[in-house]
């Protein structure tokens, strides 16, 4: 199979879909693989690299789109390179599609098979190829959260774990699931003092049989959050539907009781977000304040630190890569349910019921293309 890699060109994405390791296991199987001109630079991964395993180098994006047969990416296509994307063309990347109106009537005009990274699942019901970016982000939250409270960036001027003699910040975790967790260890491992909700009973069990004495578990409820809200420091939305839009647990109206100062961190922003004042943010503008909460949101938190979440992202995604190129896109979800459940939208058709809802549209099953 033909496989193409362009560079990334949303805003401060430095990630690649493909590292040289990644390349040589594809080529080594008889498959060309041809990246764009440059595509490895932001995470320190120069074109050389990339020939000396048997990868070639192409000059524009669009000449990747036009040579390749699947298209592997991290981030989803923005809106000018539409039009690069082929018919039958395999795209394998991250989408959010449920957040997303034009994106999605994009792909399903372009009639290209879009197999998104986020909505395949293990038979355990995890999420194996976000999961690595997962836990990127927790960690990342708890790590911008604490600056952003500093007070030249407008926070509330609290060091997060304090010191002897004064109490440390406190920290609410909305969701126990990847990001959560990391979210929770680091904050934690600071010293903060951490609160974690969760609906799920036995996750908090394990959380509350894992986390150390700083961190305390509670069920979540509307109630619940508004009084955790109102003397908590940091908020770290990590709340997660498989392919759907995140629910609204922060509504404007509770802002007016939290504290001038608080910071949100939405990590849930590129499903739509858990808080209902955060919209996307970039890493070149990460924040923006109402009603005096600074609230970060940027939509692609991983991509600031691409060296690490290239070599992470990689090392979940090749195997299912492998899979594709081996068998094809139709043969490989017949032999993984895993895989077949990342088929978001085929050939004009919407497969995941999770987007077809969001937006009231017509849902295909995906096993009617796989005949």
């Amino acid at each position: 199979m033909i496989i193409g890699v362009p560079k990334e060109i949303k805003n401060n994405e430095n990630r690649v879909g493909l590292t040289p390791e990644g390349v040589l296991e594809l080529t080594k199987r008889g498959h060309e693989v041809y990246m764009q001109d440059g595509a490895g630079l932001g995470s320190g991964i120069p074109n050389s690299d990339y020939l000396k395993v048997g990868g070639h180098i192409l000059p524009t994006i669009e000449d990747v789109y036009a040579k390749g047969e699947m298209i592997v990416k991290v981030k989803e296509p923005i809106e000018s390179e539409y039009d690069l994307i082929k018919e039958d063309q395999l795209l394998f990347t991250y989408f959010h599609f449920a957040s997303h109106r034009p994106l999605t009537d994009a792909m399903i005009r372009r009639k290209a098979v879009c197999l998104a990274y986020e909505t395949v699942e293990n038979h355990d019901r995890s999420l194996p190829l976000l999961i690595p970016m997962s836990e990127v982000a927790g960690r990342m939250a708890t790590q911008q959260g604490a600056k952003y409270l500093e007070k030249p960036q407008k926070g509330r001027g609290i060091l997060l774990g304090g010191v002897p003699g004064v109490k440390p910040a406190k920290v609410l975790v909305l969701g126990g699931g990847i990001v959560g967790t990391q979210a929770t260890k680091m904050a934690a491992g600071l010293g903060a003092d951490v609160t974690i909700l969760d609906i799920n009973l036995n996750r908090l069990r394990e959380l509350e049989d894992i986390m150390p004495a700083n961190v305390t578990t509670l069920f979540s409820s509307e109630l619940t959050i508004r009084k955790c809200i109102e003397d908590h420091d940091l908020i770290i939305g990590a709340v997660l539907i498989p392919g759907a839009k995140a629910p609204n647990l922060i509504t404007r109206d509770m802002l007016k009781d939290m504290k001038p100062g608080t910071v949100i961190v939405d990590v849930a922003v590129d499903q739509g977000g858990c808080v209902e004042t955060c919209k996307p943010t970039t890493h070149a503008d990460p924040t923006f304040i109402v009603d005096d909460i600074v609230h970060y949101c940027v939509a692609n938190m991983p991509g600031a630190v691409p060296y690490t979440s290239t070599i992470a992202l990689n090392n979940a995604t090749l195997p299912y890569t492998i899979q594709l190129a081996n068998k094809g896109w139709k043969q490989a979800c017949k032999d993984n349910k895993e895989l077949k459940l990342g088929l978001n939208v085929v050939k004009g058709k919407i497969c995941y019921k999770a987007v077809s809802e969001a937006f009231d549209l017509p849902y295909t099953n995906a096993d009617n293309f796989l005949d």
